[in-house]
């Protein structure tokens, strides 16, 4: 899918700041000559590993250090993950999107799981998505082998402002594994939040960043920010929703032939923000009563809102772009030795003040009691 480089920040922020009718209606025009206005697809997400995660991302309740009393769990069984792609398919939803709290996939036992997760839900005529964190060329190969269509690595932000939000690796490491996905025939989906203390020149910085990969993203998923307590962007005023609007219809615009997906934040929007949306060029949703681990509608509320508007959500298509060959009797391929990501290991106020807070909160769950005290309870304990 072609990126227009004629595009500038300039003529991007312009639009952005056009009157919010006058969007809205552009937006809505652009979306009609290339997808239907009437439907829409239905995604459901499905976090097959939570919690535990090593980074420091600020607006994520996954990261190991902040405590933000989610359910943690390790690599969900295989059969658990498809019977929840039945139960979801069985309810509209022709896309899975599976979420791991990974920094990046490693080669081994739990890639091996996910391959055959991949494999079960492409054999149930799903479109199958995965956000595992960076990864190889090779190990996007292996994905798309498997059936994969769509690899999830969101760019976030802007470049200058991820600098603000993350310290555990940087945006080229971003840039690099939307690259790799690339070259493996997958289909890129990426996109970013708002509401996380960025300007409006952000935003459109981050629209930018999309704008110089090779080829435009398939998929663009928005994000309204949901700021959970522990991270450090628990304090965040929830995002307006005609900025959210103004953001999808921008998206819309800048990349005509790209799906743009409402995701998270929906919970924090009315009925008629969520039309607003879907009038301004989304035409995707995530649907289930949990986003990874945020809120969201549940499915009939979402059913009400689609009968309400006369949205018809899609089946999958059949879609043979984006294909590689399987090879056959071939070793699988390993990942290359010297790909590295890198660890910038700036300071960022705010998330050292959420890590220290966490830790603190768990030292008073988990007191270490005196030398002494421990050997007395022990000696009780085997008396």
């Amino acid at each position: 899918m072609d990126n227009n480089k004629s595009w500038t920040k300039d003529k991007i922020l312009a639009i952005y700041n056009k009157p919010l009718m006058e969007l809205i209606f552009d937006a809505g025009i652009i979306h009609r000559q290339h997808h239907d206005p009437l439907k829409i697809q239905v995604s459901k997400l499905i976090s097959i590993k939570t919690g535990g995660c090593p980074e420091d991302c600020g607006y994520c309740p996954q990261a190991a250090r902040y405590h933000t009393n989610i359910e943690k769990n390790n690599l969900m069984p295989v059969e658990e993950v498809l019977a929840k792609a039945e139960a979801a398919k069985a309810t509209g939803s022709s896309r899975v999107c599976m979420g791991a709290a990974w920094r990046n996939v490693q080669d081994g036992e739990d890639f091996d799981q996910v391959i055959e997760m991949v494999k079960g839900l492409s054999a149930m005529n799903m479109e199958v998505c995965c956000t595992l964190g960076m990864v190889t060329e090779n190990q996007a190969t292996r994905l798309a082998e498997a059936g994969l269509h769509y690899y999830n690595h969101n760019i976030d932000t802007s470049e200058e402002y991820y600098k603000e939000v993350i310290s555990t690796r940087g945006f080229n490491d971003r840039i690099k594994t939307l690259e790799n996905v690339r070259k493996s025939s997958l289909k890129v989906c990426s996109g970013g939040i708002i509401g996380m203390g960025e300007t409006v020149n952000d935003r459109i910085g981050m629209l930018m960043g999309l704008l110089k990969l090779s080829e435009a993203p398939e998929s663009i998923p928005i994000n309204a920010l949901v700021p959970v307590e522990g991270t450090p962007l628990e304090e965040q005023e929830i995002v307006p929703i005609w900025d959210v609007v103004r953001m999808i219809a921008t998206t819309r615009i800048v990349f005509p032939k790209s799906t743009v997906r409402l995701s998270a934040g929906r919970t924090q929007m009315s009925k008629e923000g969520q039309a607003l949306c879907f009038m301004a060029g989304a035409s995707s949703i995530f649907a289930g009563d949990k986003l990874l681990t945020t809120p969201n509608p549940g499915d009939n509320e979402d059913m009400e809102l689609f009968n309400l508007l006369g949205l018809t959500p899609t089946e999958k298509q059949k879609d043979n772009t984006g294909k590689v060959k399987i090879r056959k009797g071939q070793p699988v391929l390993e990942t290359v030795a010297d790909e590295k990501w890198s660890r910038p290991g700036h300071v960022i106020e705010r998330n050292v003040k959420a890590t220290e807070k966490g830790k603190e909160i768990r030292k008073k769950a988990h007191p270490v009691p005196p030398e002494g005290r421990v050997t007395e309870l022990t000696e009780n304990s085997v008396k």
